[in-house]
């Protein structure tokens, strides 16, 4: 039973580390060779780890070898376009310029049902809406709307706006994100004294706390801290 606890923990250890130096992608986001391979890799983890007969080093070496052939598939791409478009393929435009192109429909072997409900998942309801709509590698549907259907925005108003960048994270969970703080240029000491005038003691009750910005500081305590307040008759 030991032996085969090990064997199970080491091999998830291996394909974790692999799957992170494949990537960051989610699996809807996989090119068909990185599918693929993804699958692979899983197969060749679950027999060694139900077969205890099977040699570990035989799981390994075989996934090694695929995690080598992901990365070079993947640096080859980076470099060489025409060795992209024969492992990704290429995208198919579905609709182009308001009207839908059966023959491409047909060569992504796509049907009407599906362009539909790909459409609706993008908050389209009405083909006559759509300007372009273009089928990724990926299987994802990029959506171009007509200029009249667009939704409106300040640069169409001639309005002025504020710059908006990144907010900064400053607590998950109770745990203070000293990074976070690093890039405002700000220090913990600073954060315990802004949450003191919410009425909070320490970042320890509070769930989340976001710096905009702006300056402007959002934050939510936790459901504790909210209780330990109404049994003490100091919140309701």
């Amino acid at each position: 039973m030991l032996i085969t606890l090990a064997r199970t923990f080491l091999l998830y250890i291996l394909v974790v580390v692999t799957m992170r130096l494949m990537g960051k992608r989610q699996i809807a986001q996989l090119e068909p060779f990185e599918l693929v391979i993804t699958i692979m890799i899983a197969e060749l983890a679950a027999i060694p780890m139900q077969d205890r007969h099977i040699p570990l080093i035989n799981g390994v070496i075989s996934i090694l070898t695929l995690l080598f052939v992901q990365v070079s598939f993947s640096t080859l791409s980076l470099k060489s376009l025409k060795f992209r478009s024969v492992l990704d393929g290429r995208y198919s435009v579905l609709i182009a310029n308001g009207v839908v192109q059966e023959k491409e429909m047909h060569k992504a072997r796509y049907n009407l049902h599906e362009l539909l409900e790909q459409l609706r998942i993008k908050n389209v309801f009405n083909l006559a809406d759509v300007e372009f709509a273009i089928l990724e590698t990926s299987g994802d549907l990029s959506v171009i709307l007509k200029s009249q259907k667009r939704p409106v925005v300040p640069a169409d108003l001639k309005v002025e706006t504020k710059y908006e960048g990144l907010p900064a994270t400053l607590i998950l969970d109770g745990q203070v994100i000293s990074s976070e703080l690093k890039r405002i240029k700000q220090t913990e000491g600073w954060l315990r004294t802004e949450l003191e005038k919410f009425g909070m003691k320490s970042p320890q009750d509070v769930l989340i706390a976001v710096m905009s910005t702006q300056g402007e500081l959002y934050y939510q305590p936790k459901d504790s801290w909210k209780k330990q307040l109404y049994k003490k008759g100091g919140a309701k």
